[in-house]
């Protein structure tokens, strides 16, 4: 993860986590560090880990019952979701970049598809 200053480091953590569970590093009902463990590995202050880790168990996302550790939620319904507020996020920030160049819906879509296609085809080929 890579801090940086446009946002408060606790969200930065939130989103770090948010994303390892959409692409599937962190899976339902995973462990995950310790409040200080991440705060060290990430090099924050423990009160900023402490901040972030009860945003996640505000949203749903993990859960800690006493004297054990955090895990990743298992409920299907807050992991679907977070995967598609990130897909939300970035098609939205696409959308506003691109809205200036006044590109029809379908050569968009068509060279989208193109380009994504052939992303894969890269990663397939590695």
């Amino acid at each position: 993860m890579n801090v940086n200053t446009r946002e408060p480091v606790y969200l930065q953590v939130v989103r770090h986590f948010k994303e390892q569970i959409a692409i599937g590093s962190f899976v339902a009902g995973q462990e995950i560090p310790s409040r200080r463990e991440l705060a060290a590995t990430l090099n924050i202050n423990p009160n900023t880990a402490q901040k972030a880790y009860k945003e996640m168990e505000e949203q749903g996302l993990i859960h800690t019952e006493r004297n054990f550790p955090s895990q990743i939620t298992t409920n299907e319904t807050v992991l679907q979701a977070v995967r598609q507020e990130l897909i939300l996020e970035a098609v939205d920030s696409f959308v506003d970049a691109i809205r200036p160049i006044n590109v029809p819906v379908d050569e968009l879509l068509r060279v989208v598809k193109e380009k994504y296609s052939e992303e894969i085809r890269e990663e397939e080929g590695k």
